[in-house]
Parts: structure tokens; C-alpha cells; sequence
């Protein structure tokens, strides 16, 4: 069981509905309908939709039910250019302010992901990818650049699943996460930029990729 609070569970299990495209963009949430279908009352509900609109994956309408967002690549591609100056300077600061602690921890998250890669759900493995790069941002100790910046994953949620899905990106992934996590063991603030620029690079490129083909797919 769970230690979550209600509105946070219904938001885990909507969140993940709408990385699997179960929830589609542009499609109405009521909020009735899913509170029936998950057996809760409309409150925990309308709590737990607040939540995914912060992040920003849902849309709220005045007088009309809520729905999947559904942003343009230029909002995404803005998006991403604010992420990446995020993570250079959590990237940065971790270098400097990381406690021999946390970089163990988040070497032992790194180890976790490389044993359960093509072992456990798409989702789950996704999950623990974006733990790792918050861990990173709370390594600053700097606690207000670290809810920044996991606002702005969150805001980022679908994007980045999508771009992990769009290519088997799984060997590359786990080359950058490697060198990310070296550069962070030497404190190297420079191979450490270098090493995140070059990960976020590729998820602005395969989003990119996306964008593309859906367009074509209209054509």
C-alpha cells in the first residue's frame, strides 16, 4: 500500500494514462466518469487533476470538464530551452555542493536503472530515469532551484517519455547517464555541462523527429 496521499495516487495513475496514450491530447477528463471508474469521490479527483495541470499535462476550463494538453513543438522546444539551463546549473552546483552521500546515492539509482533495464515496464524505467535527473537538481542543496526544476520535468513528463519510446534509445541513454555520473564523481563542472547538454541535445532532436512524422502522417 501505497503512502501517498489519495490525489496523489489518482494523479499517478492519470499520469501514466496519458504517457500511454490511454488519456489522449485533447481529450476531455470528466471528472465524474473517472472518479466512478476508480471507485473515489469527486474531490480526491478534482485534487488530483489540479496537480497534473501544474505539472502541466492537463488543461483546466472554466465551466467545462479539463483536458489532456496538447502543446505545438514550439511550446515543447521552449520548453526543453529552459529545462537545459536548469539542469546546467543543477548540473554545476551538484559538482560543487554535492555531499559524498549523494553522489553515492544517486551512483546506486544509476546501478538500480542499469539492472532493471528491459527487465521491468517502459513506464517504470522511464519513472526511475527522471528520479535520477531530480536527485541530481536536489544535490545542489539548493531547494528552491530543485522545485523549479522538477516543475519543469513534470512539465516535461510526456515529452520526454515519448522521445525515450521513439527510438530504442535505451544503449545511449545509459552511455550519457554513465557519463554524466562520472563527471559527478570527479566534480568535473565542465565534463558534467558538457555530458547533460549532450543528453538533452538528443531529446530536442527526437521530439523534433516527432513532430515531423505526425506532420507528414496528416499529409
Amino acid at each position: 500500500m501505497t503512502d501517498k496521499a489519495l490525489p496523489d495516487q489518482i494523479a499517478d495513475k492519470l499520469r501514466r494514462d496519458i504517457l500511454k496514450g490511454v488519456l489522449a491530447p485533447g481529450q476531455q477528463i470528466k471528472e465524474r466518469d473517472h472518479a466512478t471508474d476508480l471507485d473515489v469521490s469527486r474531490t480526491p479527483m478534482r485534487e488530483a487533476i489540479r496537480i497534473l495541470a501544474k505539472e502541466g499535462l492537463v488543461l483546466l476550463r472554466p465551466s467545462r470538464s479539463p483536458i489532456v494538453a496538447d502543446p505545438s513543438y514550439e511550446e515543447i522546444s521552449d520548453a526543453i530551452e529552459v529545462l537545459t539551463a536548469l539542469e546546467l546549473r543543477c548540473g554545476a552546483l551538484a559538482c560543487k555542493h554535492a555531499t559524498d552521500d549523494d553522489i553515492a546515492r544517486i551512483q546506486a539509482m544509476q546501478d538500480h536503472m542499469d539492472d532493471c533495464q528491459g527487465k521491468i515496464d517502459r513506464i517504470d524505467f522511464f519513472e526511475l530515469d527522471m528520479q535520477f535527473h531530480m536527485a541530481i537538481a536536489e544535490a545542489t542543496q539548493n531547494a528552491v532551484l530543485a522545485e523549479t526544476h522538477s516543475a519543469f520535468v513534470r512539465r516535461m513528463w510526456r515529452a520526454r517519455y515519448l522521445s525515450a519510446i521513439r527510438k530504442d534509445s535505451s544503449a545511449r541513454v545509459k552511455r550519457q547517464h554513465h557519463d554524466i555520473m562520472q563527471a559527478f564523481s570527479e566534480r568535473d563542472v565542465y565534463r558534467m555541462c558538457a555530458s547533460i547538454g549532450i543528453h538533452l541535445d538528443a531529446l530536442l532532436e527526437n521530439v523534433k523527429d516527432k513532430y515531423a512524422s505526425e506532420t507528414e502522417d496528416l499529409q
